[in-house]
C-alpha cells in the first residue's frame, strides 16, 4: 500500500486548504479575477473570471497535483507516482512529479486530445494509453502502480487534491475583499468535483451565505443530478460531449459528501452554449478557455444562472484545447 493510499479518507478543512495554499506557494500561478465591460453588458450584471488557463500546465489541475505529492515520503517518492487522466490532471502531476524529482507514468485514453498527450510528455512523463471503451483506467493505474510500487494521485478523490483546488476558493475570496465586494453567486466548472469541493469548502469559511453552483455539461450533469437525488447518480450511458475534461462517470465519493453539503445546485450546458462562451471569452477576454474549462462561463452567458444586477464570479478552470476543436467552437460560437 502506498503512502497516499494511507491517508484517510476524510473531507479536508479549512486548515488543510490554507496549509495547501502555503505548500503551492511560489510553485502554482496566483491567478487574478479578471473581467470586461461588454461581458458585463451582455449579462446585464458584472461577471469576475477566474482564469486558471493561466496556472502552470494551463489549468488548476497543478494546484491539487502539487499539494499531493510534495506531501509523499521522499522515500516512496523515489518509486514515482502514477495518475490517471484525459490530460489535465496528467499534466498536473507529471509537471508536480518532475519539479520535485519524481518519475511519473501516465494512464490516458486513446482518444485524448493531441495537446494533452503531447503536454504530458513534454513535462517528462511517461505514457500508457487504454480504450475507455474497454478498460478500466484506474484498474490499469493500479496495476502500474503496484508494479513499480509507485504511488497512485488520484485526480479529485483525494483529500490532499482537494485542499490543493480549495485554494482557488481563498484566492476568490481575498480578491473580492480587495475590491470591496460581496459577489451573489459563484459558478464553478464540475467533473469528478474535486475543485468544486475545495473551492466551496473555502467559500464557505470565507464568504459564508455566497452560494456556490456547479456547471456540468449536458449528459454528464451527475453532479447536478445527485444533489437532487440526494445521492450519487451516473451519467448518462451513451452521452457524448466535447468537454473532455469533465466526462467523469460518476461524482467521487468524497467529493459528493463535501458537494452535497456546501453547494447550491448545478447548472447544464449544451456543446453550443460552451462553443459560445469560449468564442466570448476569446472576443472580450483575450484568453483561450478549453470546453471542460468554459462550462460556468457558458451557464451565465446562457442565464442558467440569471447574472442581471447581480456579481457573479465565475471559474474558467483551463486552456488546454486542440487548434482544431477550438477553431471549430470559435466559429460555432
Amino acid at each position: 500500500m502506498n503512502s497516499l493510499q494511507t491517508v484517510e479518507l476524510v473531507p479536508p478543512g479549512i486548515a488543510d486548504i490554507e496549509s495547501a495554499a502555503e505548500r503551492i506557494a511560489g510553485h502554482a500561478v496566483r491567478t487574478p479575477l479578471i473581467e470586461s465591460p461588454a461581458l458585463n453588458r451582455l449579462v446585464g450584471g458584472r461577471v469576475l473570471v477566474k482564469p486558471e488557463m493561466l496556472q502552470v500546465t494551463g489549468s488548476f489541475k497543478f494546484r491539487g497535483a502539487y499539494n499531493c505529492i510534495s506531501r509523499i515520503a521522499p522515500e516512496r517518492l523515489k518509486a514515482g507516482v502514477v495518475a490517471f487522466s484525459s490530460g489535465n490532471h496528467a499534466q498536473g502531476v507529471a509537471a508536480a512529479a518532475g519539479m520535485l524529482g519524481a518519475p511519473a507514468t501516465i494512464v490516458m485514453p486513446s482518444d485524448a486530445p493531441a495537446i494533452k498527450v503531447e503536454s504530458t510528455r513534454a513535462w517528462g512523463a511517461e505514457i500508457v494509453p487504454y480504450d475507455r471503451l474497454r478498460e478500466d483506467r484506474e484498474a490499469v493505474a493500479r496495476a502500474i502502480a503496484q508494479k513499480k510500487g509507485a504511488s497512485l494521485v488520484p485526480p479529485f478523490d483525494h483529500p490532499h487534491v482537494i485542499a490543493g483546488q480549495g485554494t482557488i476558493g481563498l484566492e476568490i475570496a481575498a480578491d473580492v475583499e480587495a475590491l470591496g465586494l460581496r459577489p451573489d453567486a459563484v459558478v464553478v466548472p464540475c467533473g469528478g468535483g474535486g475543485l468544486i469541493a475545495g473551492a466551496s469548502l473555502a467559500l464557505k469559511h470565507a464568504l459564508p451565505g455566497v452560494p456556490v453552483h456547479a456547471a456540468e455539461p449536458a449528459g454528464f450533469d451527475d453532479t447536478t443530478r445527485s444533489l437532487k437525488a440526494g445521492h450519487r447518480e451516473q451519467s448518462v450511458p451513451g452521452a457524448k460531449s466535447f468537454c473532455d475534461a469533465l466526462l467523469a462517470p460518476m461524482p467521487g465519493e468524497l467529493t459528493f459528501s463535501i458537494n452535497r453539503r456546501t453547494l447550491a445546485g448545478g447548472h447544464v450546458v449544451t456543446d453550443h452554449e460552451v462553443a459560445r462562451a469560449m468564442a466570448a471569452a476569446f472576443a472580450h477576454l483575450k484568453v483561450v478557455v478549453e470546453p471542460g474549462g468554459a462550462v460556468a462561463l457558458a451557464a451565465v452567458l446562457a442565464g442558467k444562472l440569471d447574472a442581471r444586477g447581480r456579481s457573479v464570479v465565475v471559474v474558467c478552470s483551463g486552456g488546454n484545447v486542440d487548434p482544431g476543436v477550438y477553431c471549430r467552437a470559435l466559429q460555432g460560437g
